[in-house]
């Protein structure tokens, strides 16, 4: 195996990264890939080894580099979070393409700029871009509805479309909407809650509000969708876990021209009475060979809430899959 020498010479900000105290520190995580070494001279990294794994820590810094130029913080998590992308040799090839960086979506309201942070979640946006209907289906935290509200509030900034409809199954305890109190908003702001807080974050409160009032922005139960055809519009319809095959089926055909759809759910909490009777569990079979509609599964790895949710899911994972070995 032919090995290769380099001396890089660091950026202040980013060798404070590479070299800075702490457990994670962008050091310690490159020594971890098998056959490099690492040394630190200053504010220069020197590798040894070989050229393709050179190559990936050198992108691994590239992409540091430019999230710190954006002014993005990277903490320990996040730098461990960053660095598991390049960890592995199925990585490498994937690097390769140029790829990185993440595209930007948007910048928040606060001037946060909103883009993915995994491979996964790249081909999630690019499947979005490509398809007219696109279906997520991942664990809690893999940024389903985040990325998906995001890509709809993009399509609206650059008027690929006049409206953008947020859609949830109000999956109810013993109670139907009708009786409890207030208006339907009033009624339905709970379950919504999540697509709020992130509208909230892209455009503000105030211009929330504002595309609420003029219909630009609608936000209405699954139930509420029925002999409706929404053209010009960015739909998504989130906890599709928790929708029935007759349900989807109608949620689906409402799509008129211009439109884009994105449907995002965890089969792993499905609230529906029978398990069964979700529809995410057999869209696949159903769709997937139809033209423009594309499948996207996110996994723990794409988890970007904090590290022992990742934890946590595995966890479950392993549990339901010692269950089912023992039946």
């Amino acid at each position: 195996m032919m090995l290769e020498q380099e001396r890089l010479e660091l950026s202040d900000e980013v060798s404070r990264h590479i070299f800075g105290a702490g457990s994670e520190n962008g050091l310690k995580l490159i020594r971890l890939i098998p056959d490099i070494i690492a040394k630190a001279r200053g504010n220069c990294l020197i590798l040894e080894g070989p050229g393709e794994k050179i190559g990936l820590v050198k992108r691994f810094l590239e992409i540091l580099k430019h999230r710190l130029e954006q002014h993005e913080i990277v903490d320990s998590l996040e730098m461990k979070r960053l660095f598991s992308q390049f960890a592995t040799d199925a990585v490498v090839s994937r690097i390769n393409n140029e790829r990185m960086p993440f595209s930007e979506l948007i910048s928040s309201f606060g001037g946060k700029v909103i883009r993915p942070k995994t491979f996964n979640q790249q081909d999630y946006v690019d499947a979005i871009e490509k398809n007219t209907v696109t279906i997520a289906r991942g664990p809690a935290g893999t940024g389903k509805t985040y990325l998906a509200t995001a890509m709809a509030i993009k399509a609206l900034k650059e008027k690929k479309v006049t409206r953008v409809i947020l859609s949830r199954p109000v999956v109810e305890a013993g109670e139907s909407l009708g009786y409890l109190p207030g208006d339907l908003k009033e009624k339905v702001d709970p379950h919504f809650r999540p697509l709020y807080d992130s509208l909230q974050e892209f455009i503000g409160m105030g211009k929330f509000e504002q595309y609420l009032r003029q219909g630009v922005i609608e936000i209405t139960p699954l139930a509420y969708m029925r002999g409706r055809t929404f053209n010009e519009a960015f739909v998504v319809l989130d906890e599709a876990q928790n929708t029935t095959l007759p349900q989807m089926r109608m949620v689906l055909t409402r799509l008129g021209y211009g439109s884009k759809m994105v449907v995002t759910g965890d089969h792993t909490q499905i609230d529906l009475p029978k398990f069964s009777d979700s529809s995410l569990l057999t869209l696949d079979a159903i769709l997937g060979e139809v033209e423009s509609v594309c499948f996207i599964d996110l996994s723990a790895e794409d988890v970007i809430r904090h590290e022992v949710v990742r934890r946590i899911i595995n966890a479950f994972d392993a549990y339901q899959n010692r269950e089912k070995d023992k039946k």
